[in-house]
């Protein structure tokens, strides 16, 4: 059978713990060792694979358990023996199954619309609207709590011919964030910088250290506060002419509709992981566009399967400007589980135009940073 009549016979799940470069400190949080992914496989009865990953972070949208749980448990029993092409009914029953969850339900939809590409020998982005764009500029976070480590990793990014960065603050001291910035200014002018806090201020100290971050002037000032403290994040942008991001705040397009009703942001990071798949990131973007606001690509720490899904997402979304964030393959993992390199190419991730996600994970690499699996 070549259509997507065919059933999903095939289903199975690979808990994965991914050694990384060095210690990343966030606002919320720190990565170090390694990171944990959940991948997904179905399989179609005509034998075509479909591949998606779940990358969760435990202080922002759930634990690698959780999205194993929601997929082996929840999720199976409704996704088996349904045809290919029933995507969304498929998806809107695993939206109903399971609270929350929103990486494993991006997991799902991207092996669906990879198992699709592949069987109708269409790369993703077709089913979403079609390809926009050929490249999307690609932006590398500065996080190391060693900045000596970051200093060589801009030398490299520059060599590289990536311009743009984005600085993560708010996990130490503010003299540290100045510091760095000051360092940035003087010894990388070529970078366009960024700034995120990941929700690292206390709301008494939000203006202040925002207002000296702001004087670098920025290209946004991403989250300063808590998720939930849209009070101060309207009087932050009130405050600033540096566009002011939500991150944390704006999950799926429900959060975006509020947001942008409230006034809390001058555009938002829009994440498959946290709007819980590629077809509602693209309603975030929408919306935010809607209402005047900017989009950016922006992700959790993920592998190439998760990588190739946002690709395809911002390739065939217009209203996402402000490139993406899609570099742990390339610069923090100490290896990625995909059979062929993530593509990047003079700062630029490149969009596929091969069926599906465009690439496949090396089966071996599943087994050697397996630390569960059921199929």
């Amino acid at each position: 059978m070549s259509d997507l009549l065919q059933k999903i016979t095939g289903f199975d799940v690979w808990h994965l713990k991914l050694p990384v470069v060095s210690a990343r400190d966030h606002g919320i949080g720190r990565v170090s060792g390694a990171c944990e992914i959940v991948v997904l496989r179905l399989r179609a009865e005509g034998g075509a694979e479909g591949w998606g990953e779940a990358s969760p972070w435990s202080v922002f949208t759930g634990t690698p358990e959780a999205s194993f749980a929601a997929l082996d448990r929840y999720m199976r029993p409704l996704v088996v023996g349904r045809r290919v092409g029933d995507r969304a009914a498929i998806l809107a029953d695993a939206g109903k199954c399971v609270a929350h969850c929103t990486e494993a339900k991006a997991a799902l939809e991207t092996a669906l619309l990879d198992l699709a590409g592949q069987i109708t020998q269409q790369p993703v982005w077709a089913f979403l609207g079609g390809k926009c764009r050929d490249s999307i500029p690609l932006s590398c976070s500065i996080a190391n709590p060693v900045f000596e480590e970051d200093i060589d990793l801009m030398h490299r990014l520059r060599d590289d011919k990536v311009g743009l960065i984005k600085l993560k603050t708010g996990f130490k001291d503010h003299a540290f964030d100045i510091m760095r910035l000051e360092r940035i200014a003087q010894d990388f002018p070529e970078f366009r910088v960024r700034v995120d806090y990941n929700q690292g201020l206390e709301i008494e100290e939000a203006v202040e250290r925002v207002l000296d971050v702001a004087q670098f002037q920025p290209d946004f000032i991403e989250q300063p506060v808590r998720f939930y403290h849209f009070d101060m994040m309207v009087k932050l942008k009130a405050m600033t002419s540096v566009p002011l991001l939500a991150d944390e705040s704006v999950f799926g397009p429900e959060d975006m509709v509020r947001a942008a009703r409230e006034g809390i942001c001058d555009g938002v990071s829009v994440k498959i992981m946290k709007s819980g798949g590629l077809t509602r990131g693209q309603s975030v973007a929408q919306i935010a566009a809607a209402n005047g606001l900017m989009a950016y690509g922006g992700d959790m720490f993920e592998a190439g399967l998760a990588h190739l899904a946002g690709t395809h997402m911002i390739a065939a979304t217009p209203e996402i400007t402000l490139g993406c964030e899609f570099y742990q393959t390339s610069y923090f993992l100490n290896e990625d589980i995909l059979e062929t390199p993530f593509q990047v190419a003079d700062g630029q991730v490149v969009v596929p135009d091969a069926p599906g996600l465009g690439a496949r994970p090396d089966l071996e690499k599943l087994e050697t940073y397996a630390v569960g699996r059921s199929q």
